[in-house]
């Protein structure tokens, strides 16, 4: 495969099975979204299963996407400033040897992302947007960068690329059922006739 995003594997002999694979097939522009806690707090796999996560998959990774809450779980820090998610994505990147892309959207600093990458950072600003259907939008952002990987884009590219499309998937505001739901993703297909 051009490019693989791995999400939320719900044991550690799942990790295990899908490492070996990873090795089998020689994947490149391996994105993992450590889906270990939900951006209330909430931990959403074992202590087992984190463990074997840090051990094989993530050394695997070319990025990391963690939330705030995943990046103190991985870091053993509490991030309350943007300095702090600074300082835990260098943490996360250097032990793991993979650039490690901090996502801020929901609790940090509104939309803004920090990519920690070859010992350097970068911010990735965005504007929030008004909508409260945001389900999925952390998935979706690793999805969208493993895709534009797989097209070719270099990293800082994707990454900026994938950002613009959850904006505008955000933006076109859909409403389906009660609660948080999720983002349009097929704005796209749409994108001329709501001009």
């Amino acid at each position: 495969p051009d490019a693989v995003k791995i999400g939320m594997v719900s044991n550690g002999e799942l990790i295990l099975a899908i490492g070996e694979i990873l090795k089998e097939y020689q994947a490149r522009h391996i994105v993992v979204d450590p889906v270990m806690a939900a951006t209330s707090g909430s931990r959403l796999i074992d202590g087992e299963a984190v463990a074997v996560l840090k051990d094989r998959l993530i050394p695997m990774a070319d990025l990391l996407t963690p939330n705030v809450p995943e990046a103190e779980i991985l870091s053993g820090m509490k991030i309350n400033s943007p300095e702090d998610m600074e300082q835990a994505a260098r943490l996360i990147g250097d032990r793991c040897g993979c650039a490690v892309l901090c996502k801020g959207g929901h609790q940090q600093n509104d939309a803004n992302d920090l990519l920690y990458m070859d010992g350097q950072a970068k911010w990735f600003y965005g504007k929030r947007i008004n909508n409260p259907n945001t389900h999925g939008t952390g998935c979706t952002l690793s999805s969208a960068i493993a895709a534009h990987l797989a097209l070719g884009e270099d990293l800082k590219t994707a990454i900026q690329k994938s950002k613009e499309y959850i904006s505008q998937a955000l933006a076109a505001m859909l409403d389906l059922g009660h609660g948080s739901g999720p983002l349009d993703h097929a704005f796209i297909l749409r994108k001329d006739s709501l001009q």
